[in-house]
């Protein structure tokens, strides 16, 4: 099964500067004033992000990289600020990164597991946020498992909500982060006509979900892959698309990987996974796991990526994992910057009372 398909337009509504907080003056950049203006209050998603937008995320984590590379990594951008982790769903990866993130930029840091708190007692998540805030958290990172749960905690804080993933739905700093990481790799650091390829369970993948808007937005010529079983829904997404943006749905692994620049393996999502979709993952992995063998049909200097964890010698075998076109522990790394630029953006959009 092939299907060439629109991609949807999106959606239009959904650090070393001196002590800040998201309820003062918005933060200001260690080069400067932020060379254009964020607008948004909250990231739920990145489908209400203009190109701009996404340009100078790119460009503020450029400056963050430059934090990161310091003796002492910290600025005082967010000192005074509090900022609130609350996971609902085990992460190591996002939440460390967050937790990483907001410290180098001298907030006060709560991190809650749901398991832990009150939720386990029966407490509602509009009941949680409201006592999160009454304890004085001036921004909110939040995972949950079901899709658009960061909506509601939105509608009811009175800070900055960044979702930190809901369900299948979306996961924007992740979307970002691996952005982030291919302009770092790519010659020229475009994406304008490149072959993407996102390969795996789509259908549970709030990442592959977030990526369809970051890629295309910037210029990427996108194939997903998968099953046909876990492609449900995507030819129709796409083809209520518009603007010209194209992204190509396919069960055909051998099409999607040919001349490929780019291949992120998505993890087979057990916890996820209705009965039946698959025969048995050995047989998913011999068919669709990204093997040696496979890869070779890519280009040579393909772009080899993973949003974690991963199930090595289900979707992607140990050695493609660890090959030197690899970038996965670029990707964990650059989380750190991109949600550095995130927390300092959002800071400053709520600090200018930002209601987007």
């Amino acid at each position: 099964m092939t299907a060439e398909v629109d991609r949807p337009e999106a959606a239009s509504s959904g650090p070393g500067g001196a002590p800040s907080s998201p309820h003062g003056p918005a933060p200001s950049s260690p080069h400067g004033p932020a060379p254009s203006p964020w607008h948004h209050r909250h990231l739920l998603d990145v489908d209400v992000l203009s190109r701009a937008e996404i340009e100078l995320v790119m460009r503020t984590t450029d400056e963050m990289r430059d934090v990161l590379a310091r003796p002492i990594p910290k600025v005082p951008a967010l000192r005074g600020t509090s900022v609130t982790i609350l996971f609902y769903e085990a992460s190591t990866r996002t939440r460390v990164s967050f937790e990483v993130a907001a410290k180098n930029l001298s907030a006060d840091v709560v991190n809650i597991a749901a398991a832990s708190s009150s939720v386990s007692k029966g407490e509602s998540l509009v009941d949680t946020v409201r006592t999160i805030e009454a304890l004085g958290a001036d921004m909110l990172v939040m995972r949950h498992g079901v899709s658009g749960a960061p909506y509601l905690a939105a509608e009811v804080f009175g800070g900055a909500v960044l979702n930190g993933g809901d369900g299948w739905h979306a996961h924007p700093s992740q979307a970002l982060l691996d952005l982030y990481t291919l302009r770092s790799r790519l010659p020229g650091g475009s994406l304008e006509g490149r072959k993407v390829v996102i390969l795996g369970d789509v259908l549970h993948s709030r990442v592959a979900r977030s990526n369809v808007w970051t890629l295309t937005a910037m210029g990427a010529d996108l194939w997903l892959c998968a099953p046909s079983t876990l492609l449900r829904g995507f030819e129709a997404w796409g083809s209520r698309g518009a603007a010209g943006r194209r992204f190509t749905v396919t069960s055909d692994v051998g099409a999607a990987l040919r001349d490929a620049d780019v291949v992120m393996a998505l993890r087979i999502q057990r916890e996820r996974m209705a009965s039946g979709l698959l025969p048995s993952l050995r047989e998913y992995a011999a068919r669709y796991g990204l093997t040696q063998e496979r890869l070779r049909a890519a280009s040579p200097d393909v772009i080899v990526m993973h949003p974690g964890p991963m199930n090595e010698g289900v979707e992607i075998a140990a050695d493609v994992a660890v090959d030197p076109r690899s970038v996965i522990t670029d990707q964990v790394t650059n989380g750190v910057a991109v949600r550095m630029a995130l927390l300092y953006l959002l800071a400053g959009a709520h600090g200018r009372g930002s209601e987007a």
